[in-house]
């Protein structure tokens, strides 16, 4: 999900892209915030990929 958001896509293209509903890639990405403590989506992108996650 991380990877699909670093791509700069919207939350509806990311949920078609993993099948998955708006609000689950909603919640899922911001739990992902939550557990990198990040403030925003760029921001956690930058720590997964200075982490080696991504």
């Amino acid at each position: 999900m991380l990877r699909a958001a670093a791509e700069g896509l919207p939350l509806k293209e990311i949920a078609r892209r993993l099948f998955l509903a708006h609000g689950t890639v909603r919640n899922h990405l911001s739990a992902i915030l939550r557990k990198t403590g990040s403030r925003n989506r760029m921001e956690a992108i930058r720590r997964a990929q200075r982490e080696g996650w991504l």
